[in-house]
């Protein structure tokens, strides 16, 4: 038994060498994206501070990529902050199906969108591929009612980047873009909790005016 195990774990050795190769290549390739992840994720504080939403949305593993970052969002990442507002339109589970039923299943992103979504809210895609009928629709969508797209995809150019307003395609296997991608959504989850907490600092501290009161105040007593 020990000398099958040893023999087909030699067989698989090479298989998950690969696929950690493939993995940290897509991941040096998002390196090359530190410049608009931080762009992004400040853009995203901005607008969600001033009372915006983001709205997320993907298919398969890509869905559970766009609830991660919804939850971080509603929840918190990894400090204390307020919670902000952020919607996964896949995990909407009976609009999702009453969508799909009466409209098909192309609909069941771009409706919701239409629904949910107002001027100045951003609108996340999550794709390997970068060609699913649904998102692109909700893509659509967004641009009817005045929202930001933004794309995350596997290799470009391909439908949805061209869609959205802005994208980062990475190049690389699916499951090795999946992986960058959930790294991604940390990094992005970092520099947003930077500008929340610059900002919160920035309206708490005494104003230059209020200080030179109290002295004079201090001053004439």
């Amino acid at each position: 038994m020990t000398i099958v195990d040893t023999r087909e774990q030699q067989t698989l050795e090479p298989v998950l060498d690969q696929h950690l190769r493939h993995h940290l290549e897509t991941i040096e390739a998002l390196r090359d994206r530190l410049p608009d992840i931080t762009r992004w994720g400040e853009r995203l504080a901005d607008r969600l501070l001033h009372g915006q939403r983001l709205l997320a949305a993907g298919n398969g593993g890509s869905a559970a990529e766009a609830q991660h970052l919804t939850a971080e969002l509603v929840g918190r990442f990894d400090g204390e902050r307020r919670p902000f507002s952020a919607l996964s339109l896949h995990a909407e589970s009976s609009s999702l199906t009453a969508i799909g039923n009466d409209y098909g299943y192309d609909q069941v992103f771009a409706r919701q969108v239409l629904a949910h979504a107002r001027a100045g809210d951003i609108l996340m895609l999550f794709s390997t591929s970068g060609k699913s009928p649904n998102l692109l629709a909700a893509a659509e969508a967004a641009r009817r009612v005045g929202a930001t797209t933004w794309a995350l995809t596997g290799a470009g150019p391909n439908a949805l980047c061209l869609e959205c307003d802005e994208h980062i395609a990475l190049p690389g296997t699916g499951a090795a873009v999946q992986e960058a991608q959930l790294v991604m959504l940390h990094l992005l989850c970092r520099v947003f909790d930077a500008r929340v907490h610059s900002h919160d600092a920035a309206a708490h501290a005494p104003s230059s005016a209020g200080r030179r009161g109290s002295t004079s105040e201090g001053g004439r007593s």
